[in-house]
């Protein structure tokens, strides 16, 4: 449980982070059952859960999971956010991912994982209902192809200058869009009555604009 009531408790989450990737297989379930609701679900770019009854027990086996295929684990918790009004966490992490079936290698990632929390009233406490793992494709694509972030970038590069060159070309649907809002605007202002003009002239403009007095 994460108790939120005072903010120095946020300090609080790059332990449970830590713990729960870089302990022995024990303290990593203890910290699962700690910290998840019995139907948290858990979503990532390769993986996910639903939530049910008990779902709390593939996202142990998630973990476990990634530890086998990563034992050593290098991670930094950079920053904590936190959203009161809608219990969200908003955690922004750095890690190195070793592969130990791939000798030398080592995939250096960063990534936001978005916490959903739930409040217990009972024990007036914090738990986590939800895991989003959200990684940026030239980043989670380390994880299956070494220098496979080259492809992402090229890709990217490519895309962008195909809106340049669309932008250029389609220059005159802004040019329409400019003037259409242009006459949005107008409207705005005759609605909201115009500034420096009497309350008497802005309800005449207002009550002539919807038809109701004529020249």
């Amino acid at each position: 449980m994460i108790d939120l009531m005072r903010p120095s408790h946020l300090k609080e989450i790059p332990g449970v982070i830590h713990r729960l990737t870089q302990t022995p297989p024990s303290q990593q379930r203890e910290t699962i059952e700690t910290y998840f609701t019995p139907n948290a679900s858990f979503t990532h770019p390769f993986c996910r859960t639903g939530s049910f009854d008990n779902s709390r027990f593939l996202i142990k086996c998630i973990y476990r999971w990634y530890k086998i295929m990563s034992p050593r684990i290098d991670i930094t918790v950079n920053s904590v956010a936190y959203d009161e009004s809608t219990l969200l966490l908003y955690v922004h992490i750095s890690q190195v991912f070793r592969i130990w079936v791939i000798p030398f290698y080592k995939a250096p990632v960063t990534l936001v994982t978005v916490l959903q929390l739930m409040h217990n009233k009972s024990d007036k406490k914090y738990y986590i209902e939800s895991q989003n793992d959200l990684y940026q494709v030239d980043q989670f694509i380390k994880f299956v192809l070494p220098g496979g972030w080259i492809l992402v970038w090229i890709w990217q590069a490519v895309a962008t200058l195909f809106c340049l060159a669309s932008t250029v070309a389609l220059w005159p649907v802004t040019a329409v869009e400019e003037l259409m809002g242009m006459q949005e605007r107008k409207v705005e202002k005759v609605d909201s009555g115009q500034p420096g003009v009497s309350p008497e002239v802005n309800g005449l403009l207002d009550a002539e604009r919807k038809g109701i007095v004529s020249g």
